[in-house]
């Protein structure tokens, strides 16, 4: 297999692999999310799943990039997406399981910090791979109004 396509299948497995797992530890959650009390724009449940996918695809693509450039700042990088990526998985694990709401509000805020932060790093070594985590950070952004909303509506 060609290197280069070897490089995008990895990068594009590792993300999927963190959110499989991510729910996986969380299954059934979606179920007690659901009769919660949500802030208006709430999608259906069966939405996540879709979205997570296309935006984990995107990033194992953008994360490709990175790794192949020839980039001196390619080490900070790869090392912010997978700084990202842990606290990506651990808010799941804080929001669904430990049911610590307010707090998983604080952990995204600074997922979405990281991830301006990764985009605005990825820029300056790949604009593509600066503007595939676009979609990823804007998602984010709804999520954060999600979380603050059912923390609100819930407390």
């Amino acid at each position: 297999m060609h290197k280069k396509t070897k490089t995008y299948i990895i990068s594009i497995l590792i993300p999927l692999f963190v959110g499989g797992l991510s729910a996986l530890l969380t299954r059934g959650s979606m179920e007690d999310y659901a009769v919660l009390n949500q802030p208006p724009l709430s999608p259906p449940g069966w939405v996540f799943p879709v979205v997570w996918a296309i935006l984990y695809t995107l990033m194992g693509i953008s994360t490709a990039r990175i790794y192949l450039s020839e980039s001196s700042l390619k080490s900070d990088a790869l090392r912010l997406y997978a700084v990202q990526l842990i606290v990506n998985f651990f808010w799941t694990i804080l929001f669904f399981n430990l049911d610590v709401r307010l707090f998983a509000l604080i952990w995204l805020i600074l997922l979405v910090a990281l991830v301006l932060r990764m985009i605005i790093l990825f820029r300056r070594i790949d604009a593509p791979a600066a503007y595939l985590q676009i979609p990823y950070f804007l998602w984010l952004l709804f999520a954060t109004y999600l979380n603050a909303g059912v923390w609100l509506l819930n407390r």
